[in-house]
């Protein structure tokens, strides 16, 4: 996936989830933050950051907040990239070799599962989990608790039985990374769900990515530990 219009500047503060204020070109500017994460260890004052021009000419804040230097590391932390980074891949056949229809959100129970796909015999539901916690070159999820990202999981269980195929896939957005895990320290109810899938046939599957400041894309697939 492509960005456009980026541009490098230096991260002040975070008053609240949604907006951040970056210095660009001697100016403080208010930026949209497309991540509501918690993101303390990258968003910290000083941090290189890289922003987007918005599309949208009427809004407050004029820039997306895209993407952050961590050390050597750049981290993408747009929380739409990871889906988009996975359209692109399920179109590719990363999954199916030769996919006949992929849905996005696809209504699924009382929940939208990100994506419906199938095949000329098979049919699959997957679910995308963007991933930008790193500790000593490991990959985690959640940095937050996620009562969503829970639901969505035994959805997953449910349909495993109702005859499809499913997957839930980490977006790493950054690289190098040595395996991926579940964030148990934050919360232990999504890493024992996550367990309890991978039991029941529910493929747990992770991939970092290769960034630069405009674009982001899956690249090698990562160990998974539960």
């Amino acid at each position: 996936m492509q960005y456009n219009r980026i541009h490098k500047g230096k991260f002040i503060s975070r008053p609240n989830r949604f907006i951040a204020y970056v210095e660009l070109d001697k100016r403080i500017e208010v930026c949209h933050v497309k991540n509501t994460g918690r993101l303390k260890e990258l968003l910290t004052p000083g941090a290189v950051v890289y922003v987007e021009d918005s599309e949208n000419p009427g809004r407050k804040t004029k820039y997306d907040l895209i993407a952050v230097e961590k050390g050597s590391m750049l981290v993408n932390m747009d929380s739409q990239a990871p889906n988009r980074a996975v359209r692109k891949w399920l179109e590719a056949g990363g999954l199916y070799p030769k996919p006949r229809r992929i849905c996005p959100e696809y209504k699924y129970g009382d929940s939208k599962i990100d994506f419906y796909i199938e095949d000329e015999s098979r049919r699959a539901l997957l679910e995308v989990k963007g991933v930008t916690l790193e500790r000593e070159g490991v990959a985690a999820f959640p940095d937050a608790p996620t009562e969503r990202g829970i639901k969505h999981i035994r959805h997953l269980i449910q349909a495993l039985k109702d005859g499809y195929e499913a997957y839930v896939i980490f977006v790493i957005q950054f690289k190098p990374v040595s395996c991926f895990v579940p964030n148990d320290l934050t919360h232990p109810a999504f890493g024992q769900a996550l367990r309890e899938a991978s039991c029941a046939g529910v493929n747990i599957l992770a991939y970092d990515c290769r960034v630069e400041p405009d674009r982001m894309e899956l690249d090698k697939r990562v160990e998974v530990k539960l």
